[in-house]
């Protein structure tokens, strides 16, 4: 067996069941061995960065661990972007890059680039492999490495010399023991002891969730412990989908661009519950008024998260499902009654600080547009939003139910939605319903990958909200500088009707919101990959 055999035995082992990338000399051993499988689909993408995210969509929605494959040199390089994204987001991804001849490397020579050097600061661990023998072991840890602990990418850099190179006998191994490597899952006893003796007497507890909760698989055992405790919950921008919106304890996301009513909760409250979030700027950028005056729990399964940007007062350190159920495992009985008073004042707030828009007719209005797609998608949909307004737009009005809603928060990575989108679809099969929502400028960094849904049979509804600005930064301009805006106009962008011919897919065009419920219903019924132009007002805010 050579190397690059073994490097596909291996994800065989893994169970994986899809590669996305894509080949060029230094991986083509790599490649070449791939079409000794049944088990594994090869997704060529049409741009390194997109494998990326591609094997984010797809991890995202099984919490297996994406996998994607590109050469040396530029591949590598490009891939960068779509590595940095999961690693902000803590998404788990295996990235494999061709590399040159390990006897040349640092020569110099055509398409070499010290790719491990390049993506230290956002891996979780990368490995560059000197032995063909030791291929085994180290797909073993960095599958695991991958999907322990806090989540995210790691990097396999596999010279060409090494993929050619013969192995006398393939074991992949059962289990891995790393001595440095041992992260924690059981929260300590005596904190939560803590957490449950602090809400026995708080008055305006908060539950404020991150995307740990749903890394961790734990938007049951979240739902348990607010409804049993009748505590309130808010969320991140990679919370949301912790709890359907019409939950009675939901009220929202936090943050620059949350609900006015969450972020008021938040400075309230006098017992504060951060689960599985990271107190970053986006979603606190006051870290002081959050702690102040209140009791701060933070429950994070990365010990160097907890106590970074907001000092705690119970820490708890491990997995959010584990800890959540150790919660209910005490069987301590608290009373609610307290609560009431609490719940009833972030009712009257939600009232009364809802953000009233004014949108200008005769175009689609983007918040109350997503409303509607969000609301007529399939129960278990699939909503993946870009960065922009569309992704404000897509967070402040996104109705969700028992599906998933996905994004870059993190690194907030522009052209992310059509690839992840398509990584989500391939993971789930033909039944499953998959919406991305983009701008025209997201949607010109990725729609090259129309052709790869059309090749491998992907079929993703793509929607693109268009303004011909880059909305986001026109809006910054906007108040920054007085409406001087610079290098924000999309002239010259193509006829999304006459590109949508070109891929040979349905297209249809939505100027205003007569009958937009119909349109809606229409354009998500077919099976088919199909392209949504909605026409919104260059001058609309978020």
């Amino acid at each position: 067996m050579l190397g690059c055999d073994a490097m596909v035995k291996c994800l065989e082992a893994e169970g994986v069941k899809a590669v996305f990338g894509y080949p060029g000399v230094a991986i083509a051993p790599f490649y070449n061995s791939m079409l000794n499988t049944q088990e594994i689909e090869s997704v060529l993408v049409r741009t390194e960065q997109n494998a990326g995210h591609a094997a984010s969509g797809y991890s995202r929605v099984t919490g297996k661990v994406g996998v994607c494959a590109v050469t040396s040199g530029p591949g590598a390089t490009n891939l960068i972007t779509g590595i940095a994204t999961a690693y902000a987001d803590s998404i788990p991804m295996v990235c494999i890059t061709g590399q040159v001849e390990s006897t040349l490397l640092g020569s110099d020579v055509f398409q070499e680039a010290d790719i491990t050097g390049a993506v230290e600061s956002f891996v979780k661990y990368s490995y560059l492999v000197k032995n063909a023998a030791d291929i085994p072991r180290i797909f073993k840890e960095a599958f695991h490495i991958a999907n322990t602990g806090r989540r995210g990418p790691v990097l396999i850099d596999v010279p060409i010399d090494i993929q050619n190179a013969k192995i006398d006998k393939f074991h992949y191994p059962e289990d891995v023991n790393l001595r440095t490597y041992k992260p924690t899952v059981k929260g300590n006893a005596a904190q939560i002891k803590k957490l449950l003796k602090e809400l026995s007497k708080a008055k305006r507890p908060l539950i404020c969730a991150g995307g740990g909760v749903i890394l961790s698989g734990a938007q049951q055992e979240l739902d348990r412990f607010a409804s049993t405790y009748q505590i309130p919950v808010v969320h991140t921008m990679m919370g949301i989908g912790v709890l359907p919106t019409d939950h009675g304890m939901y009220y929202g996301m936090v943050g620059n661009n949350g609900k006015p009513y969450a972020n008021v909760a938040m400075n309230e409250s006098d017992l504060l519950i951060v689960v599985g979030a990271r107190v970053a700027d986006r979603a606190v950028n006051q870290p002081e008024l959050i702690t102040e005056n209140k009791i701060m729990v933070h429950i994070d399964v990365d010990p160097a998260e907890i106590g970074k940007n907001a000092a705690s007062t119970i820490p708890i350190v491990g997995d959010v499902k584990t800890i959540l159920n150790q919660i209910f495992d005490e069987g301590q009985e608290i009373s609610t009654a307290a609560h009431k008073g609490w719940i009833d004042t972030l009712d009257g707030y939600r009232e009364k600080l809802a953000k009233k828009r004014n949108p200008r007719p005769g175009f689609v209005d983007p918040a109350e547009f997503v409303k509607r797609l969000s609301m007529s998608m399939k129960d278990d949909g699939i909503y993946v939003a870009d960065v922009g307004q569309n992704q404000i737009w897509s967070c402040a009005n996104y109705f969700m139910k028992k599906g998933r809603f996905l994004t870059t928060g993190g690194m907030g990575t522009m052209g992310y939605s059509i690839p992840a989108a398509m990584g989500a679809k391939r993971a789930l099969g033909d039944d499953a319903q998959v919406v991305a929502v983009c701008g025209d400028g997201a949607f010109q960094m990725s729609f090259m990958e129309l052709a790869t849904m059309k090749q491998h049979a992907i079929n993703v509804k793509v929607i693109v909200l268009k303004n011909n600005y880059l909305g986001m930064v026109r809006q910054y301009q906007h108040f920054t500088y007085n409406d001087n805006y610079s290098v924000v106009d999309l002239s010259g962008s193509p006829d999304l009707e006459m590109l949508a011919k070109a891929y040979s897919i349905p297209f249809v065009r939505v100027t205003d919101m007569e009958d937009i419920d119909k349109k809606i219903a229409d354009f998500l019924e077919s099976d088919e990959t199909a392209l949504m132009e909605c026409i919104i007002d260059p001058m609309d805010l978020v």
